[in-house]
């Protein structure tokens, strides 16, 4: 699979003598984009070869995964199950795009409070949507598990070696740890994660096997999901630049930090960055929808 680097040519870039590409994992599927396509990958396979009845995962209102994995599941005649947090997310779901989406999709929506949802990682709780649900596929929040590593280390190909800086949004860890592994050892990764909280480290080393990384944390704009007029305007403005549309979760967040951290003279003169777009533009349509109750400024697309 053939994705797209695009170079970034924009006049600090040129100031500061660095150079700029994105790597356009948002264009490998109209659906299932980015770093959610790579982690499904091995994931669908197995469910497939071990005749899984259906694969069941978790995800809040506006998550990429749910909407990817819906998809996937359609696609691959598979059943799906997603275990949303919020439960008072059930009177109201039709006002979700992304929700709707993976409705229409096929999913199964389980809404469960935000205190259930924390149990997600405990074996009694996943014991128990086992007993319920008998023969499906369970995928963790995020997708991020071994299967989902392997699928995000085939992200960095032989066409990449030259760049000295992989820059990559984080979520839950996963798609940063394929990258890390997968990296040449002169090459840096950094990190921008999209939450706060430096547990995100702890987790990253359960998968990463190399030492070459970082994460900045300078850059999550108050915490997971939360924007400003800021982000916003730089990423609309990013857009009518480069004709790159980025996502306020994740992509815009990452693309502010990498911009801002060129303007301060972070990187070396001849430095060569590449950004990974992991998709998450489906993400956009709801956040527009809470930006217009707040009377703040919409993503344009």
């Amino acid at each position: 699979m053939n994705v797209l680097n695009q170079s970034i040519e924009l006049p600090i870039i040129t100031q500061k003598k660095v150079s700029l590409a994105i790597k356009r994992e948002d264009m490998i599927h109209p659906f299932i984009s980015g770093n959610k396509y790579r982690k499904l990958k091995y994931n669908l396979q197995q469910a497939i070869d071990s005749k899984s009845r259906c694969l069941l995962t978790f995800g809040g209102a506006f998550s990429n995964h749910i909407a990817a994995t819906a998809y996937a599941g359609r696609e691959n005649n598979i059943k799906t199950i997603g275990i949303i947090r919020g439960e008072e997310l059930e009177a109201k779901w039709e006002q979700n795009p992304t929700l709707v989406f993976a409705k229409a999709q096929g999913m199964e929506l389980v809404f469960v409070s935000r205190e259930v949802y924390k149990k997600k990682h405990e074996v009694a709780f996943i014991n128990q949507l086992k007993a319920a649900y008998k023969g499906c596929y369970i995928l963790p929040e995020g997708g991020a598990n071994a299967l989902a590593i392997k699928g995000c280390e085939e992200i960095l190909t032989a066409a990449d070696r030259d760049f000295d800086v992989i820059c990559c949004a984080v979520g839950t860890g996963g798609t940063i740890a394929g990258i890390i592994n997968s990296a040449e050892p002169q090459q840096r990764v950094l990190g921008f994660p999209a939450l706060k909280g430096d547990f995100l480290k702890e987790d990253i080393c359960k998968f990463a096997q190399n030492k070459n990384w970082d994460l900045n944390n300078q850059f999550n704009f108050g915490g997971y999901a939360k924007v400003t007029t800021e982000l916003i305007t730089f990423i609309n403005t990013f857009k009518k630049q480069t004709n790159v549309q980025l996502d306020p979760v994740y992509t815009g967040k990452m693309m502010f930090g990498v911009l801002d951290l060129i303007r301060n003279d972070y990187f070396k003169p001849g430095t060569k960055i590449l950004a990974i777009h992991t998709g998450g533009l489906q993400g956009i349509e709801g956040m527009n929808n809470l930006l217009k109750k707040k009377n703040l400024p919409l993503i344009h697309d």
